[in-house]
């Protein structure tokens, strides 16, 4: 019968010793540099340690400089519970610095708080987390959009000028285009690379200083906005090396047309001396300039960062060099092909048919790269419907199916040698093509549905309530997950001293109340887990905005109660 007796008195024991409360959610256990500490350097690296595994929400953890400015380059990443987040520190101030976090523990539960150190001094005051400028982001829309502009300016022109057209016929107006595409290209490269620095670290689109500059220099980013530069001096030396402007003449009756046995129909005409195309002579060093300056596009964008980076790079400039073919080649019918006077229907029956099987040729291309990038990007059926980037996909393609619908009937007047009425339809087709660039140019600036849908699920996994509250001897950072009516809402509070290090609490007493339904502070238990940290239930028997109260007594002498307001909804 011992065996009994062991038995009852290990029951005894359970049932009379207390039952320790279960950890529910992750604890802040150390950083580096510590909370409330003054070091004399800027740190490179900024680590946070929980104690038990966490999850990172994208964007939700920030480095914020004593400046204002954010200063961690990118999430931090996460290795069971330590966070560790990369900060350039290149030209930081002294002061205080503010960490703040919101993760999400492993029972899924989200957690959120922050602490401060200082480099140097501390600050007089010191910084809060903030959000990006607006204007940023719709800066970078509009360079987006002037970059692919250029683009479409230079490739199909130049195309357009190399093979279909007429030897006689002035280069001066395409060359024009050629020039202003090149300028777009530059100005929206080097606009962007200003940009990058104040939509890194949170700013205004003025607010850069030189060592943002040099971080974006350094960047992958910059590196290869830096080669477009290069390729884009290197084509523009090329062609005015290579390209004098053509006198200004007629293409009528000096251009015959020649019907081979079997053959297309070509253009006869005398030939020029040497030296006077435009672009036709060696072209393979502007084909491999132009190669390389395409691939820059993606190397610097979404591209860089897919799960099989050859393989979105390929299918973004295949993207990108169709959609400059087709478009730049619409842009040179309707400025110029199509113009009354300018070439006989003779030539006009040269050109088109073979512009028209180029630009069927092209969209199949520009197709087919679109969905490959599509596949990559959205990752998954229900990224299409549910992100804003899989939804900017579907207007896309939407715009992009009238487009393909006007292209077919233009395709059939050229089929019919019905030039006259498809000046209009082709500018249609291109003030068309226009929005779909532009719906293009705010897609690359969009998290990719990918990331997109980890974001999603982690902003659903982070549904509840945190703050921060102060008084004179303290202050609290506490969370209520989740906010609904009933008993299973869990506080889980950190308290601080004002200078940011944590402090032990003696007793908690928290209450919560609802004025407008005249049901009077409810007490709640709350108790430590560890000196500064406390956990306990919350009940909400009603919807409706909640009075909270904490309580918070440090000692004998040090007591002090802060409130707030919760908003419960109905359901």
């Amino acid at each position: 019968m011992r065996w009994v007796g062991a038995l009852l008195a290990g029951l005894c024991l359970v049932l009379l010793v207390p039952a320790a409360p279960a950890s529910a959610h992750a604890a802040l256990v150390s950083t580096t540099p510590e909370q409330g500490s003054v070091i004399g350097s800027s740190p490179t690296k900024v680590t946070l340690t929980f104690n038990e595994p966490v999850r990172v929400i994208p964007g939700k953890t920030q480095v914020i400089a004593p400046d204002g400015k954010r200063v961690n380059t990118g999430d931090p990443v996460a290795s069971d519970g330590t966070l560790s987040l990369d900060v350039r520190v290149a030209d930081r101030p002294l002061g205080t610095y503010l960490v703040s976090y919101r993760i999400i523990s492993a029972d899924g539960h989200p957690l959120s708080g922050g602490f401060m150190f200082s480099v140097g001094a501390p600050s007089q005051t010191a910084p809060s987390a903030l959000d990006d400028d607006p204007a940023v982001g719709a800066l970078l829309g509009v360079a987006k959009y002037a970059g692919y502009v250029g683009l479409t300016l230079v490739v199909g022109p130049l195309l357009f000028m190399s093979v279909l057209w007429p030897r006689r016929a002035s280069t001066r107006g395409p060359m024009r285009l050629v020039w202003v595409g090149l300028g777009l290209v530059g100005v929206s490269t080097a606009g962007s690379f200003w940009l990058q620095a104040p939509y890194t670290s949170g700013a205004g689109p003025l607010d850069v200083s030189v060592a943002e500059l040099r971080d974006v220099a350094l960047s992958s980013f910059g590196l290869w906005s830096a080669v477009r530069l290069v390729v884009l001096a290197a084509i523009v030396a090329l062609l005015r090396m290579r390209s004098p402007v053509r006198a200004s003449l007629p293409v009528r009756a000096p251009a015959r047309v020649l019907v081979g046995a079997g053959g297309p129909p070509v253009l006869s005409e005398p030939p020029l001396s040497p030296g006077r195309s435009a672009v036709r002579r060696s072209p393979l060093p502007l084909v491999l300039l132009g190669a390389l300056g395409l691939l820059t596009w993606p190397l610097a964008g979404h591209a860089a960062a897919s799960p099989v980076p050859p393989v979105s790079a390929v299918a973004d400039t295949v993207h990108l060099a169709s959609m400059a073919v087709w478009l730049g080649g619409l842009v040179v019918l309707v400025g110029f092909v199509l113009r009354r006077g300018w070439a006989d229907s003779r030539v006009l029956g040269v050109i088109l048919p073979v512009w028209s099987r180029w630009a069927a040729v092209a969209v199949c291309w520009l197709v087919l790269g679109g969905v490959v990038q599509a596949v990559v990007e959205i990752g998954g059926l229900g990224a299409l419907f549910d992100t804003r980037y899989g939804q900017l996909i579907l207007v896309k393609v939407g715009l992009l199916g009238v487009v393909l619908a006007v292209a077919f009937f233009s395709r059939r007047l050229v089929l019919r040698r019905s030039p006259a009425r498809l000046g209009r339809l082709v500018a249609a087709e291109l003030g068309l093509a226009a929005i779909v660039l532009a719906a293009s140019s705010v897609l690359v600036q969009t998290t990719p549905g990918r990331s997109a849908d980890i974001e999603a699920q982690a902003a659903a996994d982070a549904v509840g309530f945190s703050t921060t509250l102060n008084s004179p001897i303290f202050s609290v950072q506490f969370e209520i997950f989740p906010v609904q009516i009933g008993e299973n809402n869990t506080l889980h509070a950190f308290v601080y001293t004002p200078a940011g290090k944590p402090v032990a609490v003696a007793e908690w007493r928290v209450t919560a109340a609802l004025p407008e339904k005249g049901i009077p502070p409810i007490p709640n238990d709350v108790v430590s887990i560890r000196d500064n940290q406390g956990i306990g239930a919350i009940t909400f028997p009603y919807p409706g905005k909640w009075e909270l109260s904490l309580t918070i007594r440090l000692d004998d002498l040090n007591q002090a109660t802060v409130k707030t307001t919760v908003d419960v909804p109905a359901s």
